[in-house]
């Protein structure tokens, strides 16, 4: 496993540790998604990287058996990125259920008119909301204003006579 870590380049390997349990430990939701968002982006590279050099050296070495422990040191990389993004998902899951846990708490307390936390989220750095939850306006009522057109009297007063054409024209027979 030492002899991996040493190949890989230097950025790859500083993102290796920053998948440990320690470095993860004080980073927060966002910080965690992005982290993800980058590992798996490495293991599937590797993973790529893996698949396509062993399909090439299937046909040099006359079958796959012969051609896997050639291409055993990109499998080696592949799982190395493949065990650090199995350690930022749990990471990340765990943070993600505490989340949403102390999101569901403060709805739950602000519903049941305990003033002990109101809601509040952060957009742009800026805190938002936390408001008493009321439409100052009643609004608008939604009323379809193309009916009262001249062109829409036109079109549907034609289909009306279309209709009653194609009518009269049945009738006929």
């Amino acid at each position: 496993m030492k002899k991996i870590l040493k190949s890989l380049s230097e950025e790859e390997y500083r993102l290796v540790r920053k998948t440990k349990r320690k470095a993860m430990a004080d980073l927060d939701e966002d910080a965690l998604i992005d982290l993800h968002m980058r590992t798996r982006r490495a293991r599937n590279k590797h993973v790529k990287n893996y698949r396509q050099a062993g399909a090439a050296k299937v046909t040099k070495k006359g079958g796959r058996g012969a051609a896997r422990p050639v291409n055993s040191h990109n499998a080696a990389r592949a799982e190395v990125f493949e065990k650090a993004l199995a350690q930022v998902s749990r990471q990340l899951a765990v943070v993600a259920k505490k989340s949403a846990a102390d999101l569901k708490d403060a709805r739950l307390s602000k519903a049941s008119g305990n003033k002990m936390e109101r809601l509040e989220f952060i957009v742009d750095g800026k805190v938002k909301g936390g408001g008493k939850g009321k439409v100052i306006s009643a609004g608008k009522d939604r009323v379809d204003a193309t009916r009262q057109s001249p062109g829409r009297k036109k079109y549907e007063a034609s289909s009306k006579a279309a209709g009653k054409r194609r009518q009269a024209k049945k009738d006929k027979r």
